[in-house]
């Protein structure tokens, strides 16, 4: 389960000081206080410093984001670790450590970021996707896809007298699977003999995705294929209709796209107008 370094620091540091006062509160039971009065109290007061109940409400959000349970530990173990970031905070403080360059820049590149990640929500909040927008993507998509989706397995090498030393090797029925496994450079298949699963042909490159298409089932390329990446040999295992899932079933997959295209298309905006020297 991922954690944000200060809260993992935090609560591992101080786990035994949150278990003792967890179970102090389990057996207090303090008075009633009316509902608007409690919402406007901070969570703590450290040393005359209040922490906000919008500290407490943040650091929630994000333990029930990663699993934790919503229950009354929650809340004690979000007050505990607020407490102990301010105590530890400001001792660093005091120690003048936020007075390091280094310390600085940190905290700097921080709260850019966070304020750039806050920028562009609110710019994707106030520039959504729309239906339409999404139909007309998914459609476009759906028109480029080609009629078939291939499952192929390759070998590949850097140099052409490599290739052309598999390809003989094979001639003399040695195992294209294994051969994949020994000899190919490509690190996410070679181990699974060269095994590219099932893809759509426009997932590779023009020269590979020619090369296997001209394929018939069982083949291997009698030739090496060359590309950016060196020298292939192919092999077409097999060839199905590809099934183009409904919008419905990838319309998260194709508002997330478009969104992306919208940060992308900001920032560019963005920088066009900066003065970047």
């Amino acid at each position: 389960m991922r954690k944000t370094l200060l809260t993992s620091l935090i609560l591992l540091a101080f786990a035994p000081m949150a278990y003792a006062e967890d179970a102090k509160s389990a057996d207090a039971k303090p008075a009633a206080v009316p509902a608007a009065q409690e919402a406007s109290k901070p969570i703590a007061i450290v040393n005359g410093k209040e922490i906000p109940v919008v500290y407490g409400e943040i650091l929630k959000r994000e333990l029930l984001a990663q699993g934790q349970p919503d229950n009354e530990q929650l809340a004690s173990r979000v007050r505990d670790t607020l407490v102990n970031a301010e105590i530890l905070s400001r001792a660093a403080i005091d120690k003048g450590l936020d007075k390091d360059p280094r310390i600085a820049a940190v905290l700097d590149i921080q709260r850019k970021n966070a304020l750039s990640k806050v920028y562009l929500e609110d710019y994707i909040k106030s520039h959504p996707v729309t239906e339409a927008e999404m139909q007309t993507e998914y459609d476009k998509a759906k028109a480029s896809a080609s009629a078939n989706e291939y499952h192929a397995r390759h070998i590949l090498v850097k140099t052409e007298a490599e290739a052309k030393k598999l390809i003989a090797d094979l001639g003399k029925k040695a195992k294209f699977e294994d051969l994949a496994k020994k000899f190919s450079q490509d690190p996410g298949s070679a181990k699974n003999g060269g095994d590219l699963n099932w893809s759509d042909s426009g997932a590779f490159v023009k020269e590979f995705s020619e090369a296997m298409i001209a394929l018939k089932k069982g083949e291997v390329t009698k030739t090496a294929v060359k590309t950016q990446f060196g020298y292939h040999i192919i092999k077409l295992e097999d060839v199905r209709p590809l099934r183009i899932p409904p919008l419905s079933e990838v319309k998260g997959d194709v508002q997330k796209q478009l969104q992306q295209k919208r940060i992308r298309e900001a920032v560019g905006t963005l920088r066009e107008a900066a003065k970047v020297e």
